[in-house]
């Protein structure tokens, strides 16, 4: 091989192999959004819903707090500066049963000074802690109050609201107020597989499903004071933040109960004046997507590797037969002529890659040319020998003979040009018969490999259909080659084709004896296959460009499984304006 045409093969692999690894990587790409995508929704369900629940657990909390504001055991202890133990024991006894009922950490009724009068914890008398705080000071202003703070004397986290009391004359005269631990509402969502959080105003992770958050802050707001006091604060785990497709992926080290690579998603909650953030696991999208970049750079590797394989077959075999066509300049140019044709046909739906189906249908192709190509010359060499042994009308026989076997060559390569030229032009007038008919002229030496019997008895006029030739005739051979696929190893294989007509619709049904369709639902999603990883033309591609071909067209394409067993398929395209009208 001259150093030249070396170096353009290493130049054409090299590109090859680049083109190849930019695919797997654009597979990757679209995957790990489509996983990200998915795995979004399904996060922003969880996170909604555990939203929902936190919130909807405090707004109980809330309206027990306005339930006791106007109980008529609590009423007569509002006037009161300081109740004796006996007036105060019917109000503690209350509101200890519903803090025991309800699950409070201590519910009370305070005044507008700030002393308790009647607590589920016995503290009538006691002044309020720190004074008068905010939130009872709302409710003393006569609106509800909440806060949350740690409770120092516990190491607790708490949740309060306090709702007004108001006299028969209007004013506010106490107030009611419910503490409720965290750890209450905590308890539903532990050991959930999502890890979820709620961070309060100051930046601050309050309540949690996992231990290890509570507590902490990735960033605090500055100049806010915190609930919480600044040394109970604990920084946030290490983490990476990244952008991927629109979407928020952090990589943490933080332990085995957090994932290490996680979709990050929030919501806001003005409710209770908080941001609910979740964290799912994204590693097993990222898997998935690098599994299917791998698959896809084998796969283009694979076809590579063959495609070099059959372009040096076809290059030595170009070199013999411009060696032993020396003999017959004439027949030798017109071979030459032929097989550069079919060349470039063929090299051209690589290329293109829309007739990757003809792959399989390469052996019967080249036994399909081989013969009469072999008879040519063998009635070639018998017709001069005739001529010269004074039998011209043996010789003329001869003659017939090739003028015959070309006219099959020139058939079987004008479908195959057919297949391969570029089509440009947008919908027109289509035989769909004829199509049919071209799409045979190419599998028939496959089936009759296979033992594949065909049963198809086509119209004896045309029939148009609104489409595109080329496209039409790709549909056609992909639904084809799959009945074969499917069929391969199978005695007594059937292939059946019926075209008919109706109300302005032609059909054109495609039904084998296989073992049917695995997973009907899924049959037209891309990259979706039942052949064997490895096998040929198994990247699951074929039905869903049919489904975008035969849906362009304005038509339609479904697929079952017949109470007979195998598989059907049909296409449904709209009549020409003729076939209407006849």
């Amino acid at each position: 091989m001259p150093v030249s045409s070396k170096t353009a093969q290493s130049s054409i692999m090299t590109l090859f192999f680049v083109m190849a690894m930019g695919f797997a990587a654009l597979v990757a790409w679209i995957s790990l959004r489509d996983g990200l995508d998915r795995l979004s929704e399904r996060g922003a369900a969880d996170l909604s819903l555990a939203s929902g629940r936190l919130t909807g657990e405090l707004q109980r909390y809330r309206e027990l707090a306005v339930f006791f504001a106007d109980h008529p055991t609590l009423m007569p202890l509002v006037g009161l500066k300081s109740p004796s133990v006996t007036a105060a024991a019917p109000a503690n006894a209350l509101l200890l049963a519903a803090a025991d009922r309800t699950g409070s950490d201590r519910i009370e009724l305070v005044s507008r000074e700030g002393r308790v009068l009647a607590s589920s914890s016995r503290r009538a008398g006691v002044a309020a802690d720190n004074g008068i705080p905010d939130y009872l000071r709302r409710a003393l202003n006569g609106t509800i109050g909440m806060a949350h703070m740690l409770d120092a004397s516990h190491q607790r986290r708490i949740f309060i609201y306090a709702a007004p009391v108001f006299s028969p004359e209007g004013p506010v005269v106490a107030a009611v107020t419910i503490r409720l631990d965290v750890e209450t509402v905590e308890v539903a969502s532990r050991g959930e597989a999502e890890s979820a959080f709620f961070t309060d105003a100051e930046g601050v992770i309050f309540v949690s499903n996992r231990d290890e958050l509570v507590l902490r802050a990735q960033h605090l707001i500055p100049d806010v004071l915190p609930a919480v006091p600044p040394e109970m604060i604990q920084p946030f785990p290490p983490l990476r933040e990244y952008t991927i497709a629109e979407h928020s992926v952090w990589a943490i080290k933080a332990g085995p109960y957090l994932p290490s690579l996680a979709l990050h998603l929030t919501q806001p909650l003005p409710v209770i004046a908080m941001r609910g953030e979740i964290l799912l696991d994204a590693a097993p999208a990222l898997q998935t997507a690098l599994m299917q970049a791998a698959t896809a750079a084998a796969l283009c590797l694979i076809f590579g590797a063959a495609l070099f394989m059959v372009s040096e077959r076809r290059r030595s075999l170009a070199q013999r037969l411009e060696v032993e066509a020396r003999a017959n300049t004439a027949l030798e140019e017109r071979v030459a002529a032929r097989t550069k044709e079919l060349t470039l046909a063929q090299a051209d739906l690589i290329r293109a890659g829309k007739l990757s189906a003809l792959g399989q249908m390469a052996a019967g192709l080249s036994h399909e040319l081989n013969q009469p190509l072999m008879a040519i010359r063998s009635f070639a060499e018998n017709g001069a020998a005739f001529i010269e042994r004074g039998k011209p009308e043996v010789a003329a026989a001869n003659l017939l003979q090739i003028s015959d076997l070309a006219r099959r060559m020139g058939r079987i390569i004008r479908n195959l040009r057919a297949f391969a030229r570029q089509e440009v032009e947008g919908f027109s007038d289509v035989d769909l018969v004829a199509a049919v008919a071209a799409v045979l002229e190419i599998t028939q030496p496959r089936m009759r490999q296979d033992g594949v019997a065909l049963e198809y008895r086509p119209p004896t006029q045309p029939v148009m259909v609104r489409g595109g030739e080329v496209r039409l005739q790709q549909v056609v051979l992909n639904l084809i080659a799959n009945a074969l696929d499917a069929m391969a190893g199978q005695e007594g294989g059937r292939l059946r084709l019926q075209i008919s007509q109706a109300e302005g619709w032609v059909r054109l049904t495609l039904s084998d004896t296989g073992p049917g369709i695995a997973e009907p639902e899924r049959m037209f999603d891309p990259f979706y296959s039942t052949k064997a990883i490895g096998q040929a033309e198994g990247m699951g591609l074929g039905l869903s460009i049919s489904y975008g071909i035969i849906e362009s067209f304005g038509g339609s394409i479904t697929g079952r499984n017949p109470p007979g067993g195998g598989a059907e398929f049909c296409v449904e395209l709209a009549a020409s304006a003729g076939e209407k009208a006849a």
